[in-house]
């Protein structure tokens, strides 16, 4: 006999959360979907991430509220402005043998494990915007080049928060994972996430690889050394254990006779990641790509030191980030 417990495990395991969000209208925004979450939003504005969590819950995220988050009863609850004796009636004819029948079948109906972490990291990704190109932060005061961040190169690829922080999203064999925040007096990495890398668009003709200790490096590397042919890399500091393999496949999938160069501060940590980078490099055992190391001239030195100093006289004024 089901008792009342656990008829509440066998919702929160037994039912697919995306095929019941898609009865309920919601679609599937392809963009933001990976393997582990899906992202689904609704005609009238509501947007959720949803994940399978490591007990096996499907457990979900809102993108404009971050109080919204839980369980598909959570969800009901919020959707119905029900209680919960109310949310099981909804909930039962979506048992097996329940009869309900989704109008579409989500194609993930199992996802790989994610953590609640990591999901409302996605969810906070979700709801931020592209960055305008003449962010006051990184043109006035950072001296990226606004035309650089509206490249093909760069499009799509850096966002902003409500706070006007610039956001460089991190991205590992799973999806993104976490990302960079930067602003005047302010650097941290996303609460809950783990660092990848963060990386503009691969292009065709790419011959070099440059890899960077934090994303305003990368960028600042781009904008000196130009990024017609360049795809960069940041690690976002010292390397965690799970970064080398993800170093190595990158380097991989570079083509023949491309350049590795390791775009890296001129200081011991430089000095460290340097190191790392062709660790990297020689696991992957190519004859026929090349490896550098490209610091500043100047001790203590970081790219974007060495960008400011290039420019000889301030930019447009920005806007409001």
């Amino acid at each position: 006999m089901t008792t009342r417990e656990h008829e509440l495990e066998d919702f929160k395991t037994q039912i697919a959360l995306p095929d019941f969000c898609a009865a309920e209208g919601f679609e599937i925004d392809r963009k933001s979907t990976c393997r582990n979450s899906i992202a689904m939003k609704h005609p009238a504005g509501e947007k959720i991430v949803i994940g399978m969590g490591h007990d096996n819950h499907w457990i979900y995220f809102s993108v404009h509220d971050e109080r919204n988050h839980g369980s598909i009863i959570d969800l009901v609850q919020h959707l119905h402005g029900c209680n919960l004796g109310e949310a099981r009636k909804i909930l039962r004819p979506w048992l097996p043998g329940g009869g309900a029948v989704p109008p579409l079948a989500c194609t993930h109906t199992r996802l790989e494990p994610v953590t609640r972490d990591l999901l409302g990291v996605r969810a906070r990704l979700a709801a931020m915007k592209t960055i305008p190109h003449n962010h006051a932060y990184l043109v006035g005061t950072r001296h990226i080049p606004a035309a650089l961040l509206a490249s093909d190169r760069l499009a799509g690829h850096v966002f902003t928060d409500d706070r006007g922080n610039a956001i460089f999203p991190h991205w590992n064999m799973d999806g993104m994972c976490g990302y960079e925040a930067s602003n005047a007096g302010f650097k941290a990495f996303s609460p809950g996430g783990t660092k990848g890398f963060f990386g503009g668009r691969k292009q065709t003709g790419d011959t070099h690889l440059a890899i960077a200790e934090s994303a305003i490096d990368a960028l600042s590397y781009l904008a000196l050394e130009g990024h017609d042919r360049m795809r960069v890399l940041s690690t976002g500091g010292a390397l965690n254990p799970d970064q080398p393999a993800l170093l190595r496949v990158a380097i991989e999938n570079m083509p023949a006779g491309a350049k590795i160069v390791a775009a890296v501060d001129h200081d011991a940590g430089g000095d460290k990641l340097a190191e790392q980078i062709k660790e990297a490099f020689d696991a992957v055992a190519r004859s026929d790509i090349a490896f550098k190391r490209h610091s500043p001239p100047t001790a203590d030195q970081d790219w974007n030191n060495v960008l400011a100093a290039s420019v000889s006289q301030p930019g447009p004024s920005p806007g409001p980030a």
